[in-house]
């Protein structure tokens, strides 16, 4: 494994998850009673919980791929690797974005990662990663374009 990173939810978002949760203690705990504000607001927090996993993007780069999510892309498809700043990375995904671009953008992360793809029956021309540490991991993409196969 040359790179791994978890794109989690920023605390923030657990704050404002954690202030709502508590405004529906006071409020369906007011109206229906303690026990059932607890439970709501419990219910809430474990959907929140549950929610902020599942959007939580896994990137990995091995010698043989990228992975990002679900997805995977083999090196040998790979032609360039740009790390982007916050404001190309707004470019990129807005005003000069390619419609068949495969995105995998989160939006509490502001630089991302373009993978620039060579395969001719590959419809989407590059991936755009976010990432929280763009030279990290276009330095590992490089470093496992490098490896011999």
């Amino acid at each position: 494994m040359l790179y791994r990173e978890r794109l989690t939810v920023p605390p923030a978002w657990w704050a404002l998850a954690a202030l709502f949760a508590l405004s529906l203690l006071l409020a369906i705990g007011f109206y229906l009673g303690p026990v059932w504000g607890v439970g709501v607001a419990v219910a809430f927090l474990a959907a929140a919980a549950g929610g902020f996993a599942t959007i939580a993007a896994v990137i990995e780069v091995d010698p043989e791929r990228v992975r990002v999510g679900r997805d995977q892309l083999e090196l040998g498809y790979l032609g360039d690797v740009a790390a982007l700043d916050r404001a190309q990375t707004e470019r990129r995904s807005g005003v000069e974005a390619d419609a068949r671009a495969h995105l995998v953008l989160r939006p509490y992360v502001a630089t991302a990662v373009e993978l620039t793809l060579t395969d001719p029956d590959d419809p989407a021309p590059y991936w755009l990663v976010s990432t929280r540490r763009p030279a990290a991991f276009a330095a590992a993409v490089r470093t496992a374009l490098a490896v011999p196969r």
